[in-house]
């Protein structure tokens, strides 16, 4: 009789890594793989003075910049860090329920969420308390970095120095492992996002044009680039928005050099935090990332060329993870799963 228990709780807890981004979330279920991976948005509409949650993940995206008085499509989460912290409950919430389907639990699972590593203990609170709210009757934390490594299959449990790179939407991972535990670690707060705004406030500067954050990342994912293009022109590029000289609504061209320009800020930025960690990097951990190189991971690491532009900017060899968008949904899950990085998990 016993065994039949456990085995009927075994079926209802169905432990959860969640990757709470700042663009995306992605959950991974134990066992299952990904089984979600939606944008970090949620729609609350006010009805008499009521909030509500009209709309979670992919179609409240559809709704950012383009909603009505009654309707605001709301990022919970800002550089990393939860910044509401009922409206990311509700969309922890929406993101479990959707991925439980209808059945109910008998038992709340384990959840692991991951943290940047610049977040203070406050913010890991927020997090927390928001997962528990939600349901889980456990809740561990990951570092960032840590995930992005495992999911990378960098060397991480060995006494071996390996760097990595996770770019994400809010914040900029910049980490050197070594023996299940960060040797160094720093968090620059510039991202996709950021890159979004450059290039939002290049097209206001230069041509008097003004963009939304939805235009803006399209613009950034289909044509962003790291170094000028080798013909210093690139492909052309059709921009649409609000004139602001005369207010109408017009379209311009611009092309990938300019693009370029408008990304060397954020960009710098990251490779300055590159450039920082080398610099406070123990001389044997040095050594070994001569040899191993650094991994880029996250969704930033998709612009074009920006392998090449850190690689010219250290001297070191760069690759990029073979999935960057996953990478530190499947380290979280993996951390998860395997009693070896059992380690690397933090209670609060």
């Amino acid at each position: 009789m016993g065994s039949f228990f456990s085995n009927i709780f075994k079926f209802g807890s169905q432990n959860m890594a969640i990757d709470l981004g700042t663009a995306n979330t992605l959950v991974y279920v134990q066992d299952r793989g990904i089984v979600l991976n939606e944008p970090s948005v949620v729609a609350i509409e006010t009805l008499n003075g009521v909030k509500r949650v009209k709309a979670v993940g992919e179609d409240a995206k559809m709704m950012m910049g383009k909603t009505p008085d009654s309707i605001e499509a709301i990022r919970p989460l800002r550089d990393g860090v939860i910044a509401d912290i009922e409206i990311a409950e509700e969309m922890i919430k929406h993101f479990i329920r959707k991925v439980h389907g209808k059945r109910t639990l008998l038992r709340y699972p384990e959840i692991v969420i991951c943290v940047p590593s610049g977040s203070t203990s406050v913010e890991k609170r927020a997090i927390r308390d928001a997962a528990s709210n939600a349901g889980a009757s456990e809740v561990f934390l990951i570092l960032e970095p840590m995930a992005a490594a495992i999911g990378a299959d960098m060397p991480v449990t060995e006494p071996v120095g390996s760097m990595v790179v996770d770019i994400g939407g809010g914040t900029t991972e910049v980490a050197v492992l070594s023996l299940r535990g960060l040797a160094y670690t720093t968090s620059v707060r510039t991202g996709g996002d950021k890159m979004d705004e450059a290039i939002v406030s290049y097209v206001r500067r230069h041509h008097n044009l003004l963009i939304g954050d939805a235009t803006a990342e399209r613009i950034k994912k289909d044509y962003g680039i790291a170094t000028v293009p080798e013909d210093g022109v690139g492909e052309a590029i059709v921009i649409k928005g609000r004139d602001l000289v005369n207010g109408v609504p017009k379209e311009i061209s611009i092309n990938q050099a300019h693009i370029a320009e408008a990304l060397s800020e954020p960009i710098g930025a990251i490779v300055e935090g590159v450039r920082i960690a080398l610099e406070n990097t123990a001389p044997e951990l040095a050594a070994d990332i001569v040899d191993q190189g650094i991994v880029l991971t996250g969704g930033g690491a998709l612009i074009r060329g920006l392998d090449d532009h850190i690689k010219e900017e250290t001297g070191l060899p760069v690759s990029i993870a073979e999935d960057p968008l996953t990478c530190v949904a499947i380290g979280t899950g993996k951390a998860m799963e395997d009693p070896i990085y059992r380690g690397v998990l933090m209670t609060a």
